[in-house]
């Protein structure tokens, strides 16, 4: 098997890095673990300094003032690639934990697929009430734009990865510029992807279930910081692209016909209820499906109605912040170009 670099961004991530280190070195395609302290203020330099004792593939780089025109992640990596040694690049963030063999059933799809570009879709831990709604209802949705099929198909323009798990051959990645070509690219993933596929390489997108997970958010704060940094983007990044996600995810006609059963009363009153009751339970089983086929547990169907409502507004949100050139994100405000 061909070795593997893997590079991780880390900034403030006390509670994460340790065990995406370690699942990493467990790892026996990859040779060298290459970790940039993205001017980090908490315990992660800590933690890395005492890692570096008992992981000898691990190599600690700190990252100095961040350039004008770069997203912070994005130079990190990119430092990450130009100290790395091996033939292939594996881009991952510090709150994904690698299971098994997963390094290898990358290289396994590389070779099967010819694929210069490896990504898998990791299995999203969602714990408190707000990441059941949200986290699942987003990926439900996505998954009808990012179709593994279509990305994954050379003669169609779809193109995507996950930044999670981003394994990337030098060539192609040096041929395309590497992250130097997406410095200012909030969806640096897509971006990449984008480059590669249309430079003539193969793409293998999937899901990345037994091969990785991850918990994206540990706070309500951090995940709405998240999602309205990348939502707008992820959708197309067009207002009328936004608003018409708003009008298709969320179930106006329940809503229509309830109010107009209160309001009118009576007997035609009560079967404008019974019609809205009978739309929203449509719309539960729609999303039952929808998570069947994202491979997340029905039990989430619960979560339907808190999660419709949470997205419409983290999109309609993440719609505002891109329309008006400013987000935020780990302490850093970026300005983004607007449509």
């Amino acid at each position: 098997m061909p070795q593997i670099s893997a590079i991780i961004p880390a900034r403030n991530e006390e509670d994460n890095i340790e065990a995406s280190v370690v699942s990493l070195a467990a790892q026996l395609e990859i040779a060298e673990i290459i970790v940039v302290n993205d001017q980090s203020t908490d315990r992660t330099g800590e933690i890395l300094a005492h890692l570096s004792k008992t992981v000898p593939q691990l190599i600690v780089l700190e990252s100095v003032a961040l350039p004008v025109g770069w997203i912070g992640k994005n130079h990190a990596v990119w430092i990450g690639a130009q100290a790395a040694k091996c033939e292939w690049l594996f881009f991952t963030d510090a709150d994904t934990v690698h299971l098994a063999d997963s390094a290898h059933q990358a290289l396994e799809d590389a070779r099967a697929y010819d694929a210069a570009l490896v990504s898998y879709s990791p299995e999203q831990i969602a714990q408190s009430f707000g990441e059941r709604a949200l986290i699942p209802f987003i990926y439900c949705r996505l998954s009808r734009k990012f179709d593994f099929a279509r990305v994954n198909d050379p003669s169609m323009s779809d193109a995507a990865a996950n930044g999670q798990f981003l394994l990337i051959r030098r060539d192609a990645y040096e041929k395309v510029g590497g992250h130097r070509a997406v410095a200012d690219a909030v969806l640096e993933d897509v971006a990449l992807a984008r480059r590669v596929k249309q430079a003539g390489f193969l793409l293998h997108f999937a899901s990345g279930q037994g091969i990785a997970r991850t918990r994206m958010y540990r706070t309500f704060g951090a995940m709405w910081q998240g999602w309205t940094k990348n939502l707008y983007l992820l959708l197309g990044g067009t207002r009328s692209g936004a608003l018409k996600e708003i009008l298709f995810a969320f179930p106006w006609p329940a809503i229509v016909f309830i109010v107009a059963g209160i309001i009118v009363q009576a007997r035609a009153g009560l079967w404008f209820v019974v019609l809205g009751i009978l739309w929203l339970v449509a719309c539960h089983a729609a999303y039952a499906r929808a998570l069947q086929r994202n491979r997340y547990s029905a039990r989430f169907i619960i979560y339907y109605v808190p999660g419709v409502c949470l997205y419409a507004a983290t999109v309609a949100a993440s719609c505002g912040k891109h329309r008006r050139g400013k987000i935020t994100w780990k302490g850093r405000e970026y300005s983004v170009g607007k449509p």
